[in-house]
């Protein structure tokens, strides 16, 4: 199934169930008002959930006199605030050209334990909100990247345990501002004026809805990202992934356990097949620096548009697009 949150009843939204094909929704406020509510009840909720999604898809009376056209500008994040987003960085083709690039290499211990830091979880953008940076001089970059939703995970739970936490799935575009982020991790302390709020995608879904593309705890699916309407890669995101979303969960939970609702990030999509493009502004700068000598593309600037999608394999969006514009505050 499918699941959103429209603009309206607070700052958590309220929860709509949409249509495979997410033309149509229908509010299932019934069964729980918000995303958040759901996941705190997931056993009971998710099966009603479930029935009223076959519901809508299969066109059945109630559920049709109640539905009503998606506008995706209508749409706050699923999950509009998050107990927990934390995120890896699982694309170990990044990690090893990035430092390539800086002439540093890989620590071994990077092959068998995740990075991972813990983001901004106290608002999400919708899927078509601007992205508001006070300043150009940042360096605003995108990040497309794919996200999980866990219900309650016990502490120190195993990988093939974590895996049955996992109950949706989605995009965020995790964006960045580069400048910052040398100044910041050169104290030692991790992210925090560099790593502004995200953007989650339309909807998320459960994993069942990505069929046979969901396997082994990875999305086998091209991450298509575009920036100005031009296409900028579609990388994609199973094939070099070291560690699964069930590996990045487990080490999420490994000393404390994760509440419902929890975010994880899978980190920037990146293959080792660099003509597949990139999925990070940062990604393709390193690429051009390698090459050349010295990265040449810009970083986003006010006015310039991403947009983030996943398609099945037959070509439909999955997930719905994040489409944004990059704003000045009050623009």
């Amino acid at each position: 199934m499918k699941l959103a949150s429209l603009k309206e009843g607070g700052r958590d939204g309220t929860l709509i169930v949409v249509s495979r094909d997410l033309a149509h929704g229908v509010r299932a406020t019934g069964i729980a008002p918000t995303l958040q509510a759901a996941l705190d009840d997931w056993q009971n909720a998710a099966p009603r959930l479930h029935a009223l999604y076959d519901a809508l898809c299969l066109h059945r009376n109630l559920a049709v006199a109640n539905a009503f056209a998606i506008d995706f500008h209508a749409l706050a994040a699923p999950l509009p605030r998050a107990y927990e987003f934390v995120d890896g960085s699982a694309y170990l083709p990044h990690v090893e050209r990035v430092r390539k690039a800086r002439g540093a290499t890989v620590p071994e211990s990077f092959y068998t334990d995740p990075l991972m830091y813990q983001a901004t979880s106290a608002g999400f953008l919708g899927p078509r909100d601007p992205v508001r940076v006070s300043s150009e001089d940042y360096g605003i970059d995108l990040e497309a990247e794919v996200v999980v939703v866990t219900d309650d995970v016990p502490m120190a739970v195993m990988p093939a345990q974590a895996a049955e936490h996992i109950q949706l799935i989605g995009l965020v575009n995790d964006v960045s501002l580069r400048n910052l982020i040398p100044g910041e991790l050169a104290k030692g302390f991790g992210f925090l004026q560099s790593k502004p709020r995200s953007a989650l995608s339309p909807v998320l879904a459960t994993p069942d809805e990505l069929r046979d593309a969901w396997k082994g705890s990875k999305v086998h699916l091209a991450m298509r990202t575009w920036i100005n309407g031009q296409w900028f890669g579609e990388a994609e995101a199973g094939e070099d992934m070291q560690f699964s979303f069930a590996q990045l969960v487990a080490h999420a939970a490994k000393t404390r356990p994760l509440t419902a609702g929890t975010i994880v990030g899978s980190g920037t999509i990146a293959n080792q097949d660099t003509s597949r493009g990139a999925s990070c502004l940062a990604e393709q700068r390193t690429v051009e620096k390698l090459r050349d000598g010295e990265p040449k593309t810009p970083f986003l600037k006010y006015g310039n548009t991403v947009k983030i999608d996943m398609h099945d394999a037959d070509g439909n969006s999955i997930f719905g697009a994040i489409e944004q514009e990059i704003a000045a505050p009050g623009a």
